[in-house]
């Protein structure tokens, strides 16, 4: 069976720079509803279209494409008293943008200096351009139940 529209489909994956250093690697494959459901990035799901289980592939993605630039207006200095007590470098903490108190940021925390973090809330992989390589695992059909159960778990 293809990967088409409203197809469940199981991929393995990794992330690597253009260099070809590898970035990331899943321990668990992702599985996503393939129709342009915003599930996954849009040039890997056009390049998936049609293939089959055991298909490779590879797909460059720009920066603008994957997590976006890198946008410093997305670092602050908070306070240590502001943040969860065992604060410590490389950890994530839960922020909201100044503009909207609705719209959670996750921060990494990239320094502690003296009773002071700095806190980035780009996307780690941000302003870099990705090479995304996988396999496809498994390809199902999905029943109207499965869709509607997958798309309301989005929001």
């Amino acid at each position: 069976m293809p990967v088409t529209k409203n197809s469940i489909v199981t991929v393995d994956y990794q992330i690597f720079d253009t260099e070809g250093n590898l970035l990331h690697e899943e321990d668990e494959p992702i599985v996503y509803l393939h129709g342009d459901y915003g599930q996954i990035f849009k040039a890997i799901e056009e390049a998936l279209e049609g293939k089959e289980v055991d298909d490779t592939f590879s797909v460059k993605l720009s920066s603008d494409e994957a997590f976006g630039e890198y946008d410093p207006e997305l670092v602050v200095t908070e306070a240590l008293s502001e943040l969860p007590a065992e604060v410590t470098i490389g950890m994530e903490v839960d922020g909201y943008l100044d503009e909207d108190g609705e719209d959670v940021i996750i921060y990494t925390v990239t320094d502690i200096e003296g009773d002071r973090a700095t806190l980035d809330g780009n996307h780690p992989l941000a302003g870099i351009d990705l090479v995304f390589e996988g396999k496809i695992l498994d390809i199902e059909a999905a029943t109207p139940e499965e869709i509607e159960e997958i798309l309301n778990s989005d929001d």
